[in-house]
């Protein structure tokens, strides 16, 4: 039998419809849980799966979307099986009526409903073990053998997903329970759909870009969009999503927008105006297609009726992006290597080696200062950071981890894991919420047998040096023939050769004046041969004076011999310098745009370091030159958080927006010591929160971000309280409020978020937690005479539940207003429901709450 593996990429697949909308069309009630139909009522899976085979589906979803032990701890394995039962009775009955048909069963699972730490409470190793539990009560299905001939599962579907590290940790407990039960990864190919809001981010911030940068380097067969929106909004999301990934991509639109019409829960765009629309996307690229809330059978066999006549090498000629281009990513940012991209400048100060400082700091435990060190970088135009902990005296692996959070909660930027020590290595690639670089790998036949595996499992850019049993070769025909060697080696575990960066290794030229030719002749080999290459620039220049002049000046001819990247220190300005006109000079910054920018602010910066030297009594002035300063960071390449502390004056504001607790809490109390706390509440506090929350209004500060800034606040505000206690001023709560999730609903991220800033924002929160009903939502609020009740729903089956609660509140607690979110509500669906309020987002509703307690 033909393996869906074998078919993914070659000619054109479609997936099913909607589960939970189309169900409840079939009787099912407000806030019941679809799996529990899986032993309930399996004729009507049954038939919901083979309307869609019916229909033109090759490949139908388990009725298994909400299959977690945190809602079913008694009969996950119950269901489970019996979702998987249904789901092949369907198929038997579609083959036996059509037996040349493509057949397959995705075994199907959506978010756990919770925030991963540091947005959340949810432990990276705690979501892996949730996934794990599920995954382990289906897997076994991969292995057993239907009457089709086939497994009575094909392949996992992993959708729905908001966040990227969720993502991440749904893919390792798939990859791990696959190994754990001896499945091939051709036998169990493992899909991932995100949603993607109209702006094309996810909630906490991913794009396309990065997203697939992390989930190939994982490994997906196939990376997608589904739910959310409609298919026509979809459509940039789509267009990037074909450009960055070299897997197929996967559509799955829901039928345009919700609305209530006769107590049901109905969407705007019909299946001719859908199939149409699907169409215009299929030309993007997508190789599978399919619908999600709202889509029928109906739709799917429009859609695969009107795809019929297209041959599928007009899709495929279409997909994936370019091989010999390299990328690492963080959780919101992706760096491409290559090609006409410029030259990435990786920061190399979050090092111990010759800094006595960083040693002091790494021993005495001081994150600020190392996470200061990072942001400096940043702020100075690094692209990625390197990130090295290694000292004899300290836990690695413990301080790595550490370091790594903490970075990842206020930088943007990609890190690069930089480390020789194996385990600290899996840690760090284990906990990394996007795609790292791995520093490093060489030619030594035992260091490759112990990091391409690490490689090949987590994914990530891995540096190569060009060394081995031998040594470090003298001239640059020796070098290449190893870095042949690692590419070679790399591809046994299936490592492209865009996620190999070789390092030459730059040797300094005053032991041996041939040395940086050697390193040069290299790196313009590999580049000829269509590699990637990076560099360690400083060490050309070690044992010399004024250093910077020659490592800037062997910085520009190594990029003219095609180099890729360079470890640098980005504070100093003659690199900064050499890399602007370079790309200026190489036509890698149109108009010249970058560079005029950039000379500006550096103009201004000079002029500041004008002083007046009296010493010779003349009272000449003496320019300073740029790099010539310690601790000066010239302008470039700023980040949202530079421009974002641009013109502000105090420090507590400053830590809130960059989201440091620690800067926070030491601010307010230098501040309580000659201010009122009011003054500093309204002053510094709030600035900082409503900056931070515009800019997440305007999708240029996200998610991750708006979250470390509340926490950055919180630290504040405890400060604040505690001195008031102590003092006797403590002043009453703005009011209180009244969360949710409604009746038949356990995801809980959206309400948590809210509950997060509307306590920084000093209303006193009664989180009521997930799966709440009406009475229990009403009684509450009679209890305490609450004004304002926040309800919310991820899926569109529980929306019901939540125009059940507001009728009650209505009729019980007339005084109180109802505020409703969620990633399926709308304004129209809100209005419908008799919402007094619909919150796009948490600062939404965070308004809107200040606004009725005034």
């Amino acid at each position: 039998m033909t393996k869906l593996h074998d078919l993914l990429g070659k000619e054109l697949l479609f997936f099913d419809g909607g589960t939970g909308t189309v169900l409840q069309g079939m009787g099912l009630k407000p806030g019941e849980l679809p799996e529990t139909w899986n032993t309930k009522h399996p004729d009507r899976i049954v038939q919901l799966h083979y309307n869609y085979f019916a229909a033109g589906s090759n490949i139908v979803n388990t009725n298994t979307f909400g299959a977690f032990i945190t809602k079913f701890p008694l009969e996950l394995e119950r269901f489970v099986k019996a979702a998987i039962e249904n789901a092949n009775t369907a198929r038997d009955k579609a083959r036996a009526e059509k037996p040349d048909g493509k057949y397959f069963i995705a075994f199907d699972i959506g978010s756990c409903g919770k925030l991963l730490k540091p947005m959340g409470d949810l432990d990276f190793e705690d979501c892996v073990k949730l996934f794990k539990k599920t995954f382990a009560a289906a897997f076994p299905f991969a292995k057993e053998i239907a009457d089709c001939g086939l497994a009575k599962i094909n392949c996992v579907m992993i959708e729905t997903m908001n966040d990227g590290y969720e993502s991440k940790a749904a893919v390792l407990a798939a990859k791990e329970t696959m190994e754990d039960l001896g499945i091939a990864a051709e036998d169990l190919p493992i899909i991932v759909s995100n949603v993607y809001d109209k702006e094309c981010r996810t909630l906490s911030g991913s794009t396309p870009e990065t997203m697939v940068a992390m989930l190939e380097g994982l490994g997906v067969s196939v990376v997608g969009v589904n739910c959310s929106l409609g298919p026509l909004e979809m459509k940039p999301t789509v267009e990037r999503l074909c450009k960055a990934a070299s897997v197929p991509v996967l559509v799955k639109p829901n039928a345009g927008l919700p609305k209530v019409v006769d107590g049901q829960t109905v969407f705007d765009v019909e299946a001719p105006e859908f199939v149409s629309a699907m169409k215009e996307l299929a030309a993007l690229g997508p190789m599978v297609l399919g619908g999600c809330c709202g889509t029928t059978p109906e739709y799917i066999k429009g859609l695969s009726n009107a795809m019929v006549s297209i041959r599928p090498s007009a899709y495929s000629t279409t997909v994936g992006g370019t091989p010999a281009i390299g990328c690492v990513s963080s959780n919101t940012k992706v760096v491409y290597f290559g090609g006409p991209h410029r030259p990435v400048l990786i920061g190399e100060r979050i090092n111990p080696t010759g800094k006595k400082k960083f040693k002091e700091a790494l021993r005495a435990g001081d994150i600020p200062y190392i996470i200061h060190q990072g942001m400096e970088q940043e702020e100075a135009g690094a692209q990625v950071l390197d990130v090295n902990v290694g000292l004899p005296e300290i836990d690695e692996k413990e301080m790595m981890l550490r370091v790594l959070d903490e970075l990842q909660n206020v930088t943007t930027l990609p890190l690069q894991i930089d480390t020789t020590k194996p385990d600290v290595m899996e840690a760090a690639l284990r906990r990394y919420n996007g795609k790292p670089m791995i520093n490093s790998v060489n030619g030594k036949q035992e260091i490759m047998d112990t990091v391409f595996p690490l490689v090949k499992k987590y994914g990530g850019l891995v540096v190569a040096l060009t060394l081995d049993e031998d040594g470090i070769p003298e001239n640059s025909a020796r070098r290449v023939e190893i870095a042949k060697k690692i590419y070679a080696e790399a591809a046994k575990y299936g490592i492209r050769k865009s996620d190999i960066i070789i390092d030459p290794l730059a040797m300094a030229v005053s032991s041996d004046s041939k040395a940086g030719i050697a390193t040069m002749e290299t790196v313009r080999a590999i580049h000829e041969m269509g590699g990637l290459t990076s560099l360690g620039i400083s060490n050309v220049s070690f044992g010399l004076p004024l250093r910077e002049f020659v490592t800037a000046s062997f910085f520009t001819l190594c990029m003219g011999a095609g180099l890729s990247a360079a470890i640098m220190n980005p504070l100093q300005g003659e690199m900064i310098k050499a890399w602007r006109c370079y790309n200026l000079l190489s036509g890698r910054d149109e108009n010249c745009t970058d560079y005029i920018e950039w000379s500006g602010k550096e103009s201004e910066r000079l002029a500041r370091l004008v002083v007046s030297t009296p010493s010779t009594g003349s009272g000449t002035a003496t320019t300073v030159s740029a790099g010539g300063v310690a601790g000066v960071s010239p302008a470039g390449g700023g980040s949202e958080q530079q421009s974002a502390s641009e013109g502000e004056t105090s420090p507590l504001s400053n830590a809130i927006i960059h989201g440091l607790k620690t800067d926070a809490a030491t601010a307010t109390r230098e501040l309580l010591k000659t201010t009122e706390s009011l003054t500093i509440i309204n002053e510094h506090l709030i600035p900082g929160l409503d900056y931070v929350g515009k800019r997440f209004e305007k999708k240029t500060m996200y998610l991750p971000q708006l979250l470390m800034a509340a926490e950055a606040a919180k630290a504040a505000f405890g400060e604040i309280r505690e001195y008031m206690e102590k003092s006797g001023k403590k002043g009453a709560p703005k009011g209180k409020i009244i969360i949710a999730t409604v009746k038949g609903d356990i995801h809980d991220i959206g309400k948590n978020i809210v509950k997060v800033l509307l306590e920084n924002y000093d209303f006193e929160v009664i989180d009521l937690g997930k799966d709440v009903p009406p009475e229990v939502v009403v009684e509450a609020c009679k209890k305490d005479h609450v004004m304002l009740v926040g309800l919310s729903a991820l899926m569109t089956t529980t929306v019901a539940a939540m125009e059940e609660t507001i009728k009650q509140l209505r009729k019980e607690c007339p005084w109180a207003k109802t505020c409703v979110g969620g990633a399926v509500m709308t304004q129209e669906y809100a209005d419908q429901i008799g919402a007094d309020f619909y919150g796009k987002d948490a600062m939404d509703t965070v308004r809107y709450a200040l606004e009725l307690f005034k």
